[in-house]
């Protein structure tokens, strides 16, 4: 074995020809996007492995808790990936906007919307449809993936395939979450409500004190009864939240699944010292610095095009930067674990943790 036939690198390098397939007759421009781009599909490739791999950690009851550490290694592998990722776009940035538009139009009409694997990435995440931002009037996303004619395309079938492949992580987390066992060694709902009841209760607390430092401190600029009302609301919130009494059209199960996943991942965050929490509350940490390393590269990607040919309609048709931008904004999967960031205590007011036993390490003496 050699290392180019390895890596196969003379396939590898015969694959920058863009549409006659002759990169002779390319300029360097061009070929570096194609490039770029191929780059990101390989980075592409490599996540969603990661991201298989990782539900399928958490698609198991009981999951292992030795298996932990193998998820969070896939999780930060995913972070660095993005990490990678968004740095390829200062590549395109070398670009002119004169040397864009020289090979723009044979784009037409495609458009990176069209990726299969970027829609991969947002299914086994766990990404809902209802969140989306439509590039036009389609009524899915999928419609965008189609052939010419309306036929079925290599990225619809690939995308359709992923689609069937359920759970997401998303799914399999939290369900890995509602089985998290709250004041005991097992899990209760009603271990559940009363630890939801003692924080909610340290939250108070905590929030009313920050209420009169506000209203008493010198030099505020906003009304008592104005600062009343906000940290009132704030209290309100947090209750409905931790509740999943904030979205009146949910059903029961569907609350109470809401209820369980944040409730422990408070539980997990603000308990995090405990021996037998510490790899679970890593799994939620390194589950937002996820999110957060796709949200930095997609408002990279964002600022990549308004600099190289400002808002221009996409080659695709869309609005172009604000397409970009919109899902940089909207486009959240956890958001249930970003929620509960709000809401989180300093240690020293939290309530004490019923049986806390159950939650450090076991020894077995066997000395005689």
């Amino acid at each position: 074995m050699n290392y180019w036939d390895y890596i196969r690198v003379e396939q590898l390098l015969a694959l920058q020809g863009g549409i006659g397939d002759d990169e002779s007759k390319l300029t360097n421009d061009e070929v570096v996007f194609i490039t770029v781009h191929q780059v990101y599909e390989l980075w592409f490739k490599l996540a969603l492995r990661e991201i298989v791999q990782a539900r399928n950690v958490f698609h198991q009851n009981p999951v292992p808790d030795v298996q932990l550490s193998a998820a969070v290694r896939s999780f930060k592998r995913i972070v660095t990936i993005f990490e990678q990722a968004a740095s390829h776009f200062k590549v395109v940035e070398t670009l002119t906007t004169r040397d864009y538009l020289e090979f723009r139009d044979q784009l037409i009409p495609a458009s990176g919307f069209q990726s299969a694997q970027v829609r991969e990435v947002e299914v086994m995440l766990g990404l809902e449809d209802a969140t989306r931002v439509p590039l036009g009037k389609q009524k899915s996303f999928l419609e965008a993936l189609k052939g010419e004619g309306g036929k079925p395309s290599s990225a619809l079938v690939r995308v359709q395939k992923r689609m069937s492949d359920r759970p997401t992580l998303k799914e399999a987390v939290y369900e890995w979450l509602t089985r998290t066992p709250i004041y005991g060694g097992s899990h209760s709902e009603q271990g559940t409500i009363d630890f939801l009841r003692a924080f909610l209760n340290a939250h108070k607390k905590d929030a009313e004190a920050r209420m009169h430092l506000a209203m008493t401190a010198a030099g505020s600029v906003v009304d008592a009864d104005e600062i009343r009302a906000r940290y009132e609301r704030e209290m309100a919130a947090a209750e409905a939240f931790l509740f999943a009494e904030d979205d009146p059209a949910a059903d029961v199960e569907t609350k109470r699944k809401r209820r369980d996943v944040r409730a422990a991942a408070v539980f997990l965050e603000s308990y995090r010292e405990l021996p037998r929490l510490a790899w679970a509350r890593e799994v939620i940490d390194c589950l937002l610095e996820l999110e957060q390393a796709i949200i930095i590269w997609r408002q990279r990607h964002a600022r990549m095009v308004e600099r190289v040919i400002g808002r221009r309609v996409g080659t695709g048709g869309s609005s172009g930067v604000d397409y970009l931008d919109e899902t940089a904004l909207r486009y959240r999967v956890f958001n249930d674990l970003w929620g509960v960031r709000a809401l989180l205590l300093r240690a020293p007011i939290l309530p004490p943790v019923e049986h806390e036993e159950a939650y450090r390490f076991r020894v077995e003496d066997k000395s005689p």
